[in-house]
């Protein structure tokens, strides 16, 4: 479904990604993992658009579309969600998943996202800057299954939640694994994503240092030490 050969991109004068290239099959799982300042989230970010590639090529389901707008690649279904939950606070839930389907003309109803996540039903007027972090991260990922993604690229679902919503959350990236949703992963909780994940890559300073099936890497004694504090 996705193919990227040897992707670059930069912040300026100053290289964040140098010639990354991996592979992302129809219903796979696959995690990123990798310390702070990896590059991890500019990856996905280049992915999605929202960053530029200054090298490389990004071919999804045989059309590259390495410079293509955020917009169109919403268009063929690759949909993130980013970093920080970045929900539109001041709007209703409700509204914020209206907005999900926006681009994609509605692909997916409330009702899926409702019987997935109820809190977000209970909750639908209220203004989504009054969640919970946990229910800021539900309603981010509810967003973008709105958009019906065909590639769902997750960066950082865990972060700044509890042990138990992390649980939460990560069920429900595994349930959407199990129903044919292709997802790409990041997050700092690599154990949690390896665990989870069919394949994953090792990124480091912008390259991809490793590879392998997940449980491979889950226990390779040299990721173990360097990202699983083991």
């Amino acid at each position: 479904m996705l193919e990227v050969a040897d992707l670059g991109s930069r912040y300026g004068r100053i290289p964040a990604l140098a010639g990354v290239s991996l592979r992302v099959h129809g219903g796979e799982l696959v995690a990123i993992v990798g310390a702070n300042g990896a590059g991890k989230t500019t990856l996905l970010k280049t992915l999605s658009g929202v960053q530029p590639a200054s090298s490389g090529s990004v071919r999804f389901e045989g059309a590259d579309i390495a410079h293509e707008p955020p917009r169109q690649r919403v268009q063929r279904g690759i949909v993130q969600v980013p970093e920080g939950r970045q929900v539109f606070g001041a709007l209703s839930v409700e509204d914020n998943l209206a907005l999900g389907a926006y681009a994609r003309g509605e692909q997916a109803t409330a009702e899926t996202v409702w019987a997935m996540f109820p809190v977000l039903r209970d909750k639908r007027r209220d203004p989504a800057g009054t969640l919970s972090g946990g229910q800021q991260q539900m309603l981010a990922l509810g967003r973008a299954l709105m958009a019906a993604p065909k590639l769902l690229l997750l960066d950082e679902p865990s972060m700044g939640l509890s042990p138990k919503l992390v649980a939460e959350i990560f069920g429900h990236i595994a349930a959407l694994k199990a129903s044919g949703t292709t997802i790409l992963l990041v997050d700092q909780n690599a154990r949690a994503a390896l665990a989870i994940a069919d394949r994953g890559y090792v990124l480091e300073t912008g390259r991809i240092v490793g590879e392998g099936a997940a449980a491979e890497l889950l226990h390779d004694p040299q990721v173990r030490q360097a990202y699983l504090g083991q």
